[in-house]
């Protein structure tokens, strides 16, 4: 193992190359991008009627969005069209308006607005997404973090704390390839979560199902269906699913879409539908005829974008086991899809690696990002995202932050010693 004056030597020469570069975000890179340039230009005039009858242009049509793009989407979740509301971009914004009619309203089953409780608790995994966890702190939530496991959730802890407490109303996880870590829902969890006694009568599951088609492997683990999970036990307006094609098709103009209990949805979609008229209908048409006529549909699209992912996380564990296997001072995730690498130090040391990374010229999401309110109690996660940069930038840059981590570390050992 190299020694810390060798370590700082190495770091100030890959400072002086003056680079800038970022792995901070999960964004797709412009060659993703450019999978979907067709969908620019794919709706014209010939196209404002669609198959269903709706003008396009017009406002009739409701919040539920076009049936020709409920029933496309109602494939990726896995559910039937009828339980499908197709929005605008984003699936953070849907999720963010049925949290915020929980409070005021409450979901279907609600004794009473959950705002109407003295407080209104949220269970989350951690690590996990820094978005989920500033919107649940700004509508006030009291967050309680489970740790994410191998099969999802720790279903232990989530138990306990549902049955405990009344005032737990739910639960916010990405069930397929989590944020950052990477794992999938096993089906013993999904059942677990779906049949598990509650406390709170209208305890509700909110999965951002965000990465559920994003596979960097041929034959990707099918999670079980937690809609039709809850629906077996029992449950079935226990679940609402979120997901988007924001990294489908473009970032700034997807699609975002919900499913829930059929039920469910009409309670909801009165709600929505005093906010607003309807979603965007022509971008509605234009992911319908996109996706529709790509060759394989979606799966076909997720290959190509398989294609151009899977050589910058395999560089990326490349690089981190050449620099750290065998050191004893960092473990990373080896995801079969998504977008992130979780890397946890040994050493309670991410903060320190992430700003000298960005000392190098190397950005990279602020350690303790991953847990709620930024506050990492070990101090060890660092969320790697390497989809946007071409493959010889990201390799520099995983170079960049493995010496991080060891410098960090040895900073470390000096210093107790």
């Amino acid at each position: 193992m190299e020694s810390l004056k060798e370590l700082q030597e190495r770091y100030e020469s890959l400072k002086g190359l003056g680079l800038k570069l970022n792995i901070e975000r999960g964004q797709p890179g412009d060659d993703n991008f450019d999978l979907s340039n067709a969908l620019l230009g794919i709706v014209t005039e010939k196209d404002v009627i669609t198959q269903s009858g709706f003008d396009v242009r017009n406002y009739p049509g409701g919040v539920l969005g076009l049936p020709e793009a409920r029933e496309l989407f109602a494939g990726i979740l896995g559910v039937k069209p009828e339980e499908v509301m197709v929005g605008n971009n984003a699936s953070l914004l849907i999720l963010s308006k049925v949290l915020m009619w929980a409070l005021l309203r409450g979901v279907l089953g609600s004794p009473a607005p959950w705002c109407k409780t003295d407080k209104q608790k949220m269970i989350v995994t951690v690590p996990g997404y820094d978005r989920h966890f500033t919107l649940l702190a700004e509508l006030g939530f009291e967050m309680i973090p489970v740790k994410m496991t191998q099969e999802g959730p720790d279903m232990d802890a989530v138990e306990k704390a549902a049955a405990a407490d009344a005032s737990v109303k739910g639960i916010l996880f990405v069930p397929t390839y989590s944020n950052p870590s990477g794992e999938t829902v096993s089906g013993k969890t999904v059942e677990r979560l779906a049949a598990m006694k509650t406390a709170a009568p209208d305890f509700t599951i909110f999965a951002d199902d965000a990465y559920a088609v994003h596979h960097l492997v041929d034959n990707p683990v099918k999670p079980k269906n937690l809609l039709r999970a809850c629906e077996e036990a029992g449950n079935p307006n226990r679940i609402y699913l979120f997901s988007s094609t924001s990294k489908i098709t473009f970032s700034s103009g997807g699609i975002g879409f919900m499913a829930t209990s059929a039920t469910n949805l009409v309670y909801i979609a009165k709600f929505f539908g005093t906010t607003f008229i309807g979603p965007n209908k022509v971008e509605q048409l234009r992911h319908v005829k996109f996706l529709g006529s790509y060759p394989g549909g979606v799966a076909g699209i997720m290959k190509e974008h398989a294609k151009l992912l899977k050589p910058k996380f395999d560089i990326t564990d490349q690089v981190l086991a050449k620099e750290l296997d065998g050191t004893g001072l960092a473990t990373w995730s080896k995801p079969s899809g998504g977008y992130f690498i979780s890397l946890d130090t040994t050493r309670p040391v991410a903060k320190r690696a992430v700003d000298l990374c960005k000392e190098a010229g190397v950005a990279i999401t602020p350690a303790g990002a991953t847990y709620p309110f930024g506050k990492d109690p070990k101090d060890a996660n660092i969320r790697i995202s390497p989809t946007r940069p071409p493959v010889a930038e990201l390799e520099k840059a995983i170079e960049v932050l493995a010496v991080c981590v060891k410098l960090a570390s040895a900073e470390y050992d000096s210093a107790k010693n």
